[in-house]
């Protein structure tokens, strides 16, 4: 198994444990983040660049394969916003792979791995076109106004999927059109 992390920042020389955000998280116990490799493509964006992930997973039924995939070769989609295309385009990343021996599976579906103790890096690989980075690892890209109603399809499928920086997409305006 291969761990990575993602980052804008090239120069990171140790990664620290950090109190998580999220309230469903214990915030006495301070983390390192790491992705596997199967869901890395999750993460090959901008840090802040609002994003539906989704792939095939053990329990996804031949009709949301053929609902969600444009081809029967692909396994992983990701659905983007237009007005994050050009910073996606010129956008350069750090891959800082991690030894595993520390790390646990936090989120299986999401390919989440933390660790309790400090991480030195065991290596740093410069990513500097990202879309073809992604279509190196198979993925489906779209590009869309909008990601909510799509995000809301993709939750109630049998896909596997993360939803990333969600706070940052463009407002949902679906139900303005409703009066």
């Amino acid at each position: 198994m291969r761990l990575f992390h993602v980052s804008e920042q090239p120069d990171i020389i140790k990664f620290k444990p950090r109190i998580p955000s999220r309230d469903d998280l214990d915030k006495n116990v301070g983390l390192v983040w790491a992705i596997d490799d199967f869901h890395l493509s999750n993460f090959l964006t901008p840090r802040n660049c609002p994003r539906v992930g989704y792939h095939i997973g053990p329990k996804t039924t031949e009709q949301d394969k053929a609902d969600f995939f444009s081809s029967p070769s692909v396994s992983h989609g990701l659905l983007l916003e237009h007005k994050w295309f050009d910073t996606i385009a010129s956008t350069t990343l750090y891959i800082y792979e991690f030894n595993p021996v520390d790390f646990a599976l936090q989120d299986a579906a999401a390919g989440y791995y933390v660790a309790t103790k400090t991480q030195l890096p065991l290596a740093r690989y410069e990513l500097t076109d990202l879309f073809s980075e992604l279509r190196k690892r198979n993925v489906e890209i779209r590009i869309v106004d909008n990601l909510w109603h799509f995000a809301d399809k993709v939750k109630r499928s049998s896909l596997d999927w993360s939803l990333c920086r969600m706070a940052y997409a463009q407002p949902d305006k679906r139900e303005e059109h409703l009066c």
